[in-house]
């Protein structure tokens, strides 16, 4: 059935995605100890190179990682988003596989750089970010102000703002491309809020009546649960049952369709009812954007109408499949679906 819906999908416009690009480098250790200690040493013997650290440089950026694997599933993409001269060739290039199925909108600008860390702890493996944001701390309507660009938003299927975090203009952002675009889905994800849970908090209740669903992990469930004065945080030990309630209790608080996606698995409320499917465990060979892949298939899934728990699973094989390669290469959707022939 699911398989079904999403081959018979047709976008009549394309998904729109902004705005952020950074240049990832990532560095995968065995034990976070071994980096300090070895930095420790070279700092006592007045600096020098710490060699043999694992390493890989990638294309990140929420908003870049989401467009790239919409296009890796088959979807008509248009990508806002700011870049140097030599970003915007790395985007290019990225996205030249997919023709004119991919429309890249690359306002000149300063794009961010981060260095992601991957290491184990406790049972999991887990990555800590290390940004400079660049350019996209003001990424606002002024970026999207051209004839196309109007066209593009009123044309879309759906729009999807993310990673509202880094953005200091990411509130007027949303609100005005949501405006802009009333005959599609409007999706908003704010990657992390730690510094600024309050001050989403307040801009869900302004977006609220412009918002069609918001899309948050377990990280962004505790601080905005928290900004919200909820008694719903997940914690480190939590079950099923703790993800669908947060879910609920945030969609009910904020008006907003929730979608919760956690190492556990995911779920979906509309403030009423709530609906949970476990992840497909597998052994993680990168950790960097599959939140973002996972968005990805999610509304993916919504544009196709499969149902909650649907949607969920197809999410769910999307990101699997993602995280199990080291390469950093989202699936295709012939992958998907031969993995949900497999387990279903």
């Amino acid at each position: 059935m699911i398989i079904d819906k999403l081959k018979q999908l047709r976008i009549l416009g394309s998904i729109v995605v902004m705005p952020d690009f950074f240049v990832d480098r990532i560095i995968r250790l065995d034990a976070r100890e071994k980096l300090t200690g070895a930095l420790e040493e070279k700092a006592r013997n007045g600096g020098g190179s710490v060699r043999g650290v694992p390493t890989i440089d990638i294309r990140g950026g929420n908003a870049v990682n989401v467009a790239y694997a919409l296009a890796k599933l088959g979807a008509k993409v248009t990508l806002f988003t700011v870049a140097d001269e030599m970003g915007a060739a790395m985007i290019r290039q990225s996205f030249s596989q997919f023709g004119d199925r991919a429309a890249l909108r690359i306002a000149q600008g300063r794009h961010g750089c981060t260095t992601a860390f991957e290491f184990p702890h406790g049972d999991s493996r887990v990555n800590v970010m290390v940004s400079d944001i660049g350019d996209n701390a003001s990424f606002g309507p002024d970026k999207l102000s051209s004839n196309d660009d109007q066209a593009a938003l009123k044309n879309a299927d759906a729009v999807m703002v993310v990673n509202w975090a880094s953005n200091q203009k990411g509130t007027e952002l949303a609100e005005h491309v949501f405006k802009s675009s009333p005959s599609a889905l409007h999706f908003i994800d704010p990657a992390d809020i730690a510094t600024r849970k309050l001050e989403f908090r307040d801009a869900l209740f302004k977006l609220g009546p412009v918002t069609d669903y918001l899309s948050i992990n377990e990280n962004e469930c505790d601080h905005l649960a928290s900004a919200l004065g909820l008694d719903a945080p997940l914690g480190t030990n939590y079950g099923p049952d703790d993800v669908k309630k947060a879910a609920a209790k945030i969609a009910e608080s904020v008006g907003i369709t929730t979608d919760l996606h956690t190492r556990i698995g995911s779920a979906w409320s509309n403030g009423k009812e709530a609906e949970f499917v476990h992840a497909i465990k597998v052994e993680p060979k990168i950790l960097t954007g599959a939140g973002d892949v996972w968005d990805a298939a999610d509304i993916l899934g919504y544009i196709a109408g499969l149902d909650s728990r649907e949607r969920l699973l197809f999410a769910n094989a999307a990101s699997s499949l993602y995280v199990r390669e080291p390469s950093g290469e989202p699936p295709a959707m012939s992958s998907v679906f031969e993995l949900i022939e497999r387990i279903q």
